[in-house]
């Protein structure tokens, strides 16, 4: 059985009104990519997508294209993220709710709750003139869970949806922000089943190193050797499985963990900041031991380069290439190979984070090399 790569899908690339409010008239992510230019020597920047061109996800012509490339590259499914803030609020629903509605395209999916506020930081301002404020907050209650369930239950009823251990996959962004999940998941389990369903498999997000967080009253910073501690703290909560992500231990490990204190510095002050990475010297350290744990699903990481969004206080990686990214994917399967056929899976972060540099969808300099990466790495095992 070849490894189940499922694919982080964001759906930010059709305007809605409150993109029309606090960003300016007709933003979408495409705003930030197009105006991109480059920082330092070297840097690659605009990237200028290829064969789908500045798509709109209101097309169904679109979402059929990118499924077809999905299935060239060999990836099971999208995983959409979902932006429910509480109270029936949504944003960016149209293009999930399109798919399910016509039934097209026929490529699995899944859903990743993208459960954090959303303030005008999220992307960075256009013409707007409001600062600091706050579009949507999260607000959680079990009144509020319920409906949430139930407004998705078509979603986890639909044959695409992906299922592990017969179980529909939904994934939780920030587990670790989220109020008493512990009795949220509860409740979800006992729906599904009072539904007809088997439950449900939470997959809760984390880091695999500590980055800046309080324990008490010890401060942490970029701890590489805690993805244990940390993949438990989102197990204990009664998910069934973490998506790790590598990219702080990573620079961690290249950089040391003052320069990154510096670079943390630097974000909330005028100190100046670089903390460019070599792509193939983070993609040593970007996988913690703990990854090959049953229940831990690593994530591909192509690209990272969020100067488009937030300048140069941020921390790209550099010289990405399809080749360098294939050699990553094929780590990654030596990695999971022991684990049962149905939890051998891999997180793509991400298909189409244009302005953060992460994404595999064709683009002038390299057309199908991403795409092409993850198909040959797969035909190798």
């Amino acid at each position: 059985m070849k490894p189940r790569v499922i694919a982080l899908y964001l759906p930010q690339y059709h305007p809605i009104p409150e993109n029309d409010e606090w960003w300016g008239k007709g933003f979408t992510e495409w705003t930030n990519v197009a105006k991109a230019k480059p920082l330092f020597r070297g840097h690659y920047q605009p990237r200028i997508p290829a064969d789908l061109g500045f798509y709109d996800l209101r097309l169904p012509e679109v979402r059929e294209q990118q499924a077809e490339l999905a299935r060239e590259a060999g990836i099971e499914g999208f995983c959409y993220y979902h932006y429910w803030f509480g109270n029936g609020r949504q944003l960016l629903q149209r293009p999930f709710d399109e798919v399910l509605a016509s039934g097209k395209p026929t490529l699995p999916f899944c859903l990743c709750w993208a459960n954090h506020d959303w303030t005008n930081k999220t992307w960075k301002k256009g013409a707007s003139m409001k600062r600091d404020s706050m579009i949507m907050k999260m607000e959680y209650s079990m009144d509020d869970h319920k409906a949430h369930f139930n407004h998705l239950l078509p979603a986890f009823r639909d044959e695409r949806y992906i299922k592990v251990d017969g179980k529909p996959l939904f994934g939780i962004w920030a587990p670790n922000d989220f109020p008493e999940v512990d009795r949220f998941i509860e409740l979800w389990q006992s729906m599904a089943r009072e539904n007809g369903l088997p439950g449900i498999h939470f997959v809760g997000y984390t880091q695999n190193c500590t980055g800046q967080s309080r324990e008490g009253k010890r401060i942490t910073l970029y701890d590489t050797d805690q993805a244990a501690n940390l993949y438990n703290a989102v197990l204990n909560k009664g998910f069934d499985a973490v998506m790790s992500g590598g990219l702080s231990r990573a620079q961690t490990l290249c950089h040391g963990k003052w320069h990154m204190i510096r670079y943390y510095l630097a974000g909330r002050t005028f100190l100046p900041a670089s903390n460019r990475t070599d792509y193939e010297k983070a993609m040593r350290y970007y996988y913690a031991p703990e990854d090959a744990w049953e229940r831990v699903y690593p994530t591909l990481l192509p690209q990272w380069d969020r100067t488009p969004r937030a300048g140069i206080k941020t921390d790209p990686l550099t010289n990405s290439t399809p080749e360098k990214f294939q050699k990553t994917v094929e780590e990654a399967i030596r990695l999971i190979a022991d684990k049962q056929p149905e939890h051998q899976i891999l997180f793509l972060k991400a298909w189409n984070e244009w302005g953060e540099g992460n994404y595999v969808e064709p683009d002038l300099k390299f057309g199908h090399g991403y795409i092409e990466a993850i198909r040959n790495a797969i035909m190798r095992f």
